[in-house]
């Protein structure tokens, strides 16, 4: 009873090596739930780099996922989070020689180096994403303040989905003197564009999605058939004893403590994926949303929401039943997926 995420290692690697091969600077993202690989196991992958390609950084999300990245990477790790003093004063990691941490205002970086007068720090600027960072006006004047401090290794800009992103970053580096920028969600086009005009600074890519996720080939989830049931028309099934229309309940490994059945707000901005959302609004509504399982060459529908270890779809009449400890594929959304097992190989 198993939810396996399968990694061609081979197909895996080549992607990796082709996206650090062609992007100068890049600094792997590995953070959260490692893109459904798992933190160590993304770790890993940047070690290799770090000993194959000469990847001397990588980036984690947070304190708390830092330790685990000082301890599989050899090089530095940058701290996505932004440093505050009432939240991470205490943390015995501060202190660590290869740890970079980020810095959002004055103070915060004052505060920083009374905590660890040896910190090695990057200064965010606050972008059209309006999460994190510092104003133009902040920024420079604390770019001017720390000088020539060899502590000080960079600006970081995290910037939003998709293109389009060139004129901004632009208007930062013209605005703020600094030699090296660290910026994420820029496309390979775009970083030639800003490389041809600024060609004295390091611009350092960090990517995560792209470098994990591009090639999709390169893994599949694969889910058991744990039970098969034919049910008649009228028959009732699971916690909710919702009834059916005949057919088969096929229950499968798989369930919300793998991620699946989950789901973020929609971010439907143009008219085609607000007419999608709408559909599923109304299929949910119906209680028929489709199951992210391919069965018998189809997504079948839920039978309820899935439960914690298991999910229960329904086949319609006509459609053949699968065979008990058979292996499915799922739809998974990686950034919240847990698989119980991951093989490479």
């Amino acid at each position: 009873m198993t939810v396996t995420l399968r990694v061609d290692a081979a197909r895996w690697r080549t992607h990796q090596d082709r996206v650090v091969g062609s992007t100068e600077g890049v600094v792997p993202v590995a953070k959260g739930n490692g893109y459904g690989f798992g933190l160590g196991l993304v770790l890993e992958e940047c070690a290799r780099m770090f000993h194959e390609r000469g990847v001397a950084m990588t980036a984690v999300g947070t304190y708390v996922e830092s330790p685990i990245a000082l301890d599989r990477f050899p090089g530095d790790v940058l701290v996505l989070e932004p440093w505050r003093p009432s939240i991470h004063r205490d943390l015995a990691v501060i202190e660590h020689p290869r740890l970079v941490h980020t810095a959002t205002s004055r103070s915060d970086l004052t505060e920083l180096q009374g905590r660890n007068p040896a910190a090695r720090y990057v200064l965010e600027a606050l972008t059209s994403m309006m999460r994190h960072g510092m104003s133009r006006m902040a920024l420079r004047g604390l770019v001017d303040a720390v000088g020539d401090d060899p502590r000080f290794l960079g600006v970081t800009a995290h910037l939003p989905l998709g293109t389009g992103h060139v004129d901004e970053v632009d208007a930062w580096m013209r605005s703020i003197p600094v030699d090296r920028w660290f910026v994420s969600h820029l496309a390979p086009e775009e970083l030639r564009t800003l490389g041809d005009r600024f060609p004295g600074r390091v611009i350092r890519p960090r990517i995560g999605t792209r470098l994990w996720l591009g090639d999709e080939t390169a893994f599949r989830v694969r889910a058991h058939v744990l039970d098969v049931h034919p049910v008649a028309r009228g028959d009732r099934a699971g916690y909710r004893q919702r009834q059916l229309q005949g057919g088969t309940v096929v229950v499968l490994s798989g369930g919300t403590a793998h991620g699946i059945g989950l789901e973020a707000p929609s971010a439907a901005s143009t008219m085609r994926q607000r007419g999608i959302a709408a559909a599923e609004g109304l299929l949910e509504a119906a209680g028929k949303i489709r199951s992210p399982f391919t069965v018998s060459g189809m997504r079948p529908a839920f039978v309820e929401p899935p439960h914690m270890q298991v999910s229960m779809v329904h086949l319609p009449p006509g459609v053949p039943a699968p065979q008990v400890g058979t292996e499915v594929d799922v739809r998974v959304r990686t950034t919240i997926f847990h698989p119980d097992v991951v093989v490479v190989s």
